[in-house]
């Protein structure tokens, strides 16, 4: 807290317009990847009612501890936001908010896993929530898992769709695998000469 923030350096993205552009949607603190920003008010609100009407499409990659009981399934529950002296958490309560998950086993070693997930709601910290609900917390959760030394969060936006225009192909926006997950990733089948590997892209 305190620090310089990514936010900060939207100002460097007006090129020629006179204002920075703002945030469509948000991510996780120390999750990495792809993130869409509106250039302008109009934009903003085209882009607002994709995410609010689900019509975006979102895939992410998680480096997780252990292995999913099945190879792809899907994740339903609600969640809820707990408060205590602390801090505070994400918990899973039937009365909550309803998050949806939909998770593929990518590859995997005796230890851990590769898995792509694809929330089809947005709920605050859904994915690590319902990876520790699997059984298998995301490598470097501090909150849902345990913190491995050295290692930062292992989950990232691999990529976002976006139909923006009706009579045009969507929008899709892959971000490189960050460096800090690369070497988590290899072990597990990750190639980085033939990415996308063909099990990542269905």
């Amino acid at each position: 807290m305190g620090g310089p923030d990514l936010e900060s350096r939207f100002d460097a993205l007006r090129f020629g317009l006179p204002h920075p552009p703002a945030l469509a949607h948000r991510l996780d603190r120390d999750t990495s990847g792809c993130l869409v920003l509106g250039r302008h008010r109009k934009a903003l609100r085209r882009l607002g009612a994709l995410f609010s009407g689900g019509l975006v499409e979102k895939v992410y990659w998680a480096v997780v501890e252990g292995r999913p009981p099945e190879t792809e399934g899907r994740v339903e529950t609600g969640l809820k936001k707990l408060t205590r002296g602390t801090g505070w958490r994400m918990v899973v309560d039937p009365g909550g908010q309803r998050a949806v998950t939909d998770y593929r086993l990518l590859g995997a070693d005796y230890v851990r896993a590769w898995l792509g997930l694809r929330p089809r709601t947005g709920r605050t910290h859904q994915l690590r929530v319902h990876c520790a609900v699997l059984g298998c917390p995301v490598v470097g959760d501090p909150v849902y898992g345990n913190r491995q030394g050295g290692q930062g969060l292992q989950l990232y936006a691999r990529s976002v769709t976006l139909p923006l225009y009706p009579n045009r192909r969507p929008l899709e926006i892959t971000a490189p695998v960050p460096p800090h997950m690369l070497t988590a990733l290899e072990p597990l089948g990750y190639d980085p000469a033939s990415d996308p590997p063909a099990a990542a892209t269905a």
